[in-house]
Formats: C-alpha cells, structure tokens, sequence
C-alpha cells in the first residue's frame, strides 16, 4: 500500500494519547491539491469537531499555490469538510462528547489513487506528569543502551 506523506503532526503523540485511528478524505479545491503536492502544509494547530453532523478541520494550513490566481483569494486556514461515513460520524459525535476526546489530525498523505487523505486520532489530552514520566523512561532505556554497546565493544 503506497502512501506519500504530506505532512505529520509531531505534536500530536506528545501532548496527546492516541486511542483510535479514522480515515477521512477532505472537500478540498484544484489549487490546494496542487499546493498539497508541493508539500506546503501544516497541521500544527489544526483540530476537527463534528458540527450538526457534519466533519470539519479546523486551521489547516495550505499555503498558496504560486501558479493559482483563485489561490490569492483563499484564506489559507480556511475551515474544510471531512469526508466520513455516517456511522462513523455518529461514533465519533458520541466520543467527542465524552469529557476529555477530541480529534486530531495526525497525518495528510496522498494513497495509492491520488486522492487526499487525513488520519484522524480520537484522542485524550495527556497531564504534564505523563509526560514528564514518558521522557524519565526514554532516558533510562537510551543509558541502559549505552551501557550494552560498551560491554559487547569490548
């Protein structure tokens, strides 16, 4: 399965723990497909909410495309339209509700038919002790790590 990645939101597996995964095409127009090609997007600040049972994403950055007069006239963070199935709007409505989830966009990428993808998370936000806790444990195993490579070396 070929996916080329537009963007990825890094932030995301930081500041946020990820329980399930939906794939949501996006309502987007000529020149921004072109301009998602190029590469130049930015899902940092994006977030997406289910509004009278509709998908938007919400401050996704597609700059420009250069080659595009239409292009100048659109507001680059303008709101977009997900495209999901009903059942899976209703599941995420019920979800989003709940105190704590939210979507958020973890990638954009282009599959196998050349068609605009984002991979949606439901997520909850993580406390800053979690965090804290996650970057101890990281530190740990890269000491535990250097410790093996000087044994085996010599």
């Amino acid at each position: 399965m070929f996916k080329k990645i537009i963007c990825t939101n890094k932030k995301a597996q930081q500041l946020y723990e990820i329980e399930e995964i939906y794939e949501a095409g996006i309502q987007l127009l000529g020149c921004e497909v072109k301009s998602l090609r190029l590469g130049r997007a930015n899902l940092s600040d994006s977030f997406a909410r289910i509004v009278n049972g509709e998908a938007y994403l919400y401050n996704f950055h597609i700059s420009p495309y250069p080659h595009s007069r239409e292009a100048q006239k659109l507001d680059p963070t303008r709101t977009r339209k997900l495209l999901l199935k009903k059942s899976e709007i209703k599941r995420l409505m019920g979800k989003t509700q709940e105190r704590g989830y939210t979507l958020i966009p973890l990638k954009v990428y282009f599959n196998e038919r050349g068609l605009a993808k984002i991979e949606l998370g439901l997520a909850k936000g993580k406390k800053l002790y979690d965090r804290r806790e996650k970057i101890k444990k990281k530190e740990l195993e890269r000491e535990i790590q250097r410790k093996y490579k000087g044994r085996i070396i010599k």
